[in-house]
C-alpha cells in the first residue's frame, strides 16, 4: 500500500495495492500491522456503512468531543464522494483549514482521519456506499458538528444546494462550535 501525507498533518490518503485479473480484483482493505507502521495503530472498534440513494447527499461535518473522539478510516465501496476534512485542533497552524479527496469504488482509496478533525462527504453519483472504521464507539452525548457551508472555512463543495439531514442543516459555524481538541505537534 502507498500512504500519502496531506496538507493537514495526520490526515493520510491510502492507496491499497490492487491485485486484478479477468475475474475482478482483490485488496487488503485493512491490515493492522501495515497501518501501524504508518502511525495508525489504534484499535478500531466499530464499522459504519452508509448508503446515499441520490447524488449530492452531504453528510457532515461531524466529530465527537474528547474523551469519546474518533479516528476514522474511510472508503467508498460503491459510487464516488468528495470527502472533506477540517482541522479543529485549537492552536494548530492549520486550524480551520480544509482538504478534500476524491474517494470512489473505482480508485479504492482510503482516508485516515485522526481525532481532532471534522469530517464530511458529498456523494457525486446515485447509490453511493461509504464504509468506515472508528476507534471509539458512537456517543450521542459527545456528537458534534460544524455547518457544511461556513464561509469562514470556505469549502468548495460540488453542490450549492445539497441534500442534507435536518441535523446537518442546523449545525453551528466553526466560531460557535463546541470543540475540546488542542494541538500538540503532530498529535492531539
Amino acid at each position: 500500500m502507498r500512504v500519502i501525507e496531506t496538507k493537514l498533518p495526520g490526515v493520510l490518503l491510502i492507496e491499497p495495492q490492487v491485485f486484478g485479473d479477468h475475474r475482478g480484483f482483490f485488496i487488503e482493505s485493512f491490515h493492522a500491522g501495515k497501518y501501524a507502521e504508518h502511525g495508525m495503530d489504534q484499535p478500531f472498534v466499530q464499522d459504519n456503512h452508509s448508503l446515499s440513494a441520490e447524488p449530492y447527499v452531504l453528510r457532515g461535518l461531524h466529530y465527537q468531543l474528547a474523551p469519546k473522539a474518533q479516528a476514522k478510516l474511510v472508503r467508498v465501496t460503491a459510487g464516488e464522494v468528495l470527502d472533506v476534512v477540517v482541522d479543529i485542533r485549537r492552536g494548530s497552524p492549520t486550524f480551520g483549514r480544509w482538504a478534500s479527496f476524491m474517494l470512489s469504488a473505482d480508485n479504492k482509496r482510503q482516508l485516515y482521519v485522526p481525532q481532532g478533525f471534522a469530517h464530511g462527504f458529498c456523494t457525486l453519483v446515485p447509490n453511493t456506499e461509504v464504509q468506515y472504521k472508528v476507534d471509539m464507539f458512537y456517543s450521542p452525548q459527545h456528537d458534534r458538528g460544524i455547518a457544511w457551508d461556513d464561509p469562514a472555512i470556505g469549502i468548495e463543495w460540488p453542490a450549492a444546494d445539497p441534500v442534507l439531514s435536518e441535523k446537518d442543516a442546523k449545525q453551528p459555524l466553526l466560531a460557535d462550535a463546541e470543540m475540546n481538541f488542542d494541538y500538540e505537534g503532530d498529535t492531539i
